[in-house]
């Protein structure tokens, strides 16, 4: 009898087994390459921009002393666009930034109230400020599902054309309307296409 045939038939290790391990150190690999990258992991991209706006007309917030949102005809100057909801902590968090910035005459901000209640939207307001020119109630979500909103808040700069410039996803913040916000609009306003 030989070595071989004492030992028995040889044990081969299952390649099997080093799938998941495989697999981990892939999807491993290409979270350090995003994270290398200098992105901003929390930006969200969108289809919509350089795409028209969503043609979106809704009822005004009864009892806010704005009119409702009509879209339904390109503007005469840039628009910003803030979904926002009472009952969204970062809606709180960017509403001081988003006063200032109604101040600037470049653009026009106006609102869609996301999913909320009127009475709930109404006390937010009084309480932070109303800093919109237009208020628009999305009750049912229809409208903001047009407009491929993944969460509130979120913004989104139409140009005169009636195109999507740019999109800001979650709250503002100052970095957000430095290096986002204020290079769309100068593009907007110099009439150079969008990104």
């Amino acid at each position: 009898m030989s070595a071989d045939a004492e030992t028995g038939p040889r044990r081969r290790f299952p390649v099997l087994v080093l799938l998941p391990l495989l697999a981990f150190l892939g999807l491993a690999s290409v979270f350090l390459v995003q994270l290398g990258s200098g992105r901003d992991p929390a930006t969200v991209p969108s289809a919509l921009i350089g795409a028209p706006a969503p043609r979106t007309v809704l009822p005004a917030l009864e009892g806010a002393g704005r009119p409702g949102l009509d879209l339904s005809a390109p503007p005469d100057k840039p628009t910003l666009v803030n979904v926002f909801a009472s009952w969204c902590g970062p809606c709180r968090e960017e509403h001081p930034i988003l006063t200032e910035l109604a101040k600037d005459p470049r653009f026009r901000l106006v609102a869609i109230n996301h999913k909320d209640k009127p009475e709930a939207a109404l006390g937010f307001l009084r309480q932070l400020g109303n800093p919109y020119a237009a208020i628009g109630t999305d009750a049912a979500g229809r409208a903001t599902i047009d407009w491929g909103v993944y969460g509130v808040p979120e913004t989104f700069l139409v140009g005169t054309d009636g195109r999507i410039l740019w999109k800001q996803t979650g709250p503002f913040t100052p970095e957000a309307v430095r290096n986002g916000l204020y290079p769309a609009l100068e593009k907007a306003l110099a009439g150079k296409a969008s990104p």
